[in-house]
C-alpha cells in the first residue's frame, strides 16, 4: 500500500510540477498534459511489467541473475558507443528506442541486487576471506562504475556501490574487512570529487548556494526557497512559483521541492514516512526468509530495501541541501520511464519474496 500511494501520488506531482514547463515548450507541442500522458503510460507498463515479474519464482530469478548482470554491462558499454547513445545535458546516458529512452543504469540497479545476491549465497562458506569473497564483487562493480563514470552518472554509481556493499555485509562479511572496505570507498569518492572539477564545483556550491545562486548554486538556492515557501501545509496543489521556469528538473530529480511548497511539511512528512515504511517491510521479509532459511530471497528482498532506502535519501537530501546535487530520481514518484519500470519489477519481485514466505508457512509448496 505504501508502494501504491507513492506512484499515485507521483504521477499527480509529476502533473503539478510539469504544466507550466510542457505548456511553454514547443517540444512538447505545448501540451500541459504532455508529461501526464507519458508518466501515466510509463506507469502502466511498469505495472505490467511487475505482473509478469511476480510470476516468476525466486529461483528462476537466482538463475538469470548472472546473465541479467551481463546484459546490464553490455547496455552500459552500448550506452557509450558515439551515435548510439543519447547525449542530454553533457551526459551520455540514454538509448532512444523510438518514441521512448532506455536508461540503462536504472535496470543495472536491480540488476546488482539480484547478482550480488546470488554471488553472496555462492561465496557465504569464504565470506571471511578478503581474496575469495571480495575481490572478485570488487572487480565487477569496479566495472560497472567505471562504465557509469565514464557517461557520467555519479549517482547511480553510488547507489550501486551500496546495493553491492550493504548486501556483502548482510551476507556476512567480516566487521573488520567491512570497516577497511568502508574507508576505501570513501578515499576513492573523495579522490574522484578531487580530479573532476566539475563534481568538486558541485561539492562547493552545495556548501554555499547563495554564493553563486545564479551560477553554480542556481538548483539548489531556488529548492530551498521552494521549501520556506511551503512553510507547515503548503500554499496549495498546483500553485507553486518555483516549477515557473525556476526550479530545473522540477518533474524529475527536484519533485520533492515542489512538493514541499505545494503540500508544505505535512507532505514532506508523509512521503519521508511511505519511503520508511516500504524501507521497513523491505527488511520485515528479508528477516522473515532468513528465519525460513531462505537465503538468495532474504538478501534480495533487503538489497531492494537499501536501493530504495539509499537512492530515496540521497534525492531527498540534494533537495534540501543536506548533500551535493546529484542526477537522482526519487524512485516511484519522478518522472522518467526507466526508473519506474525498474522500480515496479522490483517490487514485484519484493512481493513475490514476501507471498513465497506465506505460501511456505502454511505449509504449501512454490
Amino acid at each position: 500500500w505504501s508502494s501504491l500511494a507513492l506512484l499515485m501520488l507521483g504521477l499527480v506531482m509529476v502533473y503539478s510540477a510539469s504544466i507550466a514547463f510542457a505548456e511553454g515548450n514547443r517540444a512538447f507541442g505545448n501540451q500541459p498534459a504532455y508529461f501526464l500522458i507519458r508518466h501515466g503510460v510509463f506507469l502502466a507498463i511498469g505495472l505490467v511489467a511487475a505482473a509478469m515479474a511476480f510470476q516468476v519464482p525466486m529461483s528462476a530469478w537466482q538463475k538469470l541473475a548472472p546473465w541479467l548482470f551481463l546484459v546490464g554491462v553490455l547496455l552500459l558499454v552500448i550506452v557509450l558507443i558515439p551515435g548510439v547513445g543519447r547525449d542530454v545535458n553533457g551526459a551520455r546516458r540514454w538509448l532512444p528506442l523510438g518514441v521512448v529512452n532506455l536508461q540503462p543504469s536504472e535496470l543495472v540497479k536491480l540488476f546488482a541486487v539480484l547478482y550480488a545476491a546470488d554471488y553472496t549465497v555462492r561465496k557465504m562458506e569464504v565470506m571471511h576471506d578478503l581474496k575469495k569473497a571480495f575481490l572478485p564483487m570488487a572487480a565487477a562493480m569496479a566495472l560497472v562504475g567505471g562504465l557509469l563514470l565514464k557517461e557520467p552518472d555519479f549517482g547511480a554509481f553510488v547507489v550501486i556501490i551500496a546495493i553491492a556493499v550493504g548486501i556483502l555485509f548482510l551476507g556476512g562479511m567480516k566487521a573488520r574487512l567491512f570497516a577497511i572496505l568502508f574507508v576505501l570507498l570513501l578515499a576513492a569518492f573523495t579522490l574522484l570529487i578531487i580530479v573532476s572539477p566539475y563534481r568538486r564545483d558541485r561539492v562547493f556550491g552545495f556548501m554555499d548556494p547563495w554564493a553563486d545562486a545564479y551560477g553554480k548554486g542556481y538548483q539548489l538556492s531556488h529548492a530551498l526557497i521552494a521549501f520556506g515557501r511551503g512553510e507547515l501545509f503548503g500554499v496549495g496543489l498546483g500553485a507553486s512559483v518555483e516549477k515557473l521556469f525556476y526550479l530545473p528538473e522540477a518533474h524529475t530529480d527536484f519533485l520533492l521541492a515542489v512538493i514541499a511548497e505545494e503540500l508544505g511539511f505535512v507532505g514532506v512528512l508523509v512521503v519521508v514516512s511511505l519511503f520508511a515504511v516500504l524501507v521497513h517491510r523491505a527488511f520485515a521479509v528479508g528477516r522473515q526468509c532468513v528465519q525460513l532459511e531462505r537465503l538468495y530471497p532474504a538478501l534480495v528482498a533487503m538489497g531492494i530495501g537499501i536501493w530504495i532506502g539509499v537512492q530515496s535519501f540521497i534525492n531527498m537530501g540534494v533537495n534540501m541541501g543536506l548533500l551535493p546535487t546529484k542526477g537522482l530520481t526519487l524512485p516511484l514518484m519522478s518522472f522518467g520511464g526507466s526508473g519506474i519500470l525498474s522500480n515496479c519489477v522490483a517490487l514485484a519481485i519484493l512481493l513475490r519474496v514476501d507471498w513465497e514466505n506465506r505460501q511456505l508457512m502454511r505449509g504449501g509448496r512454490l
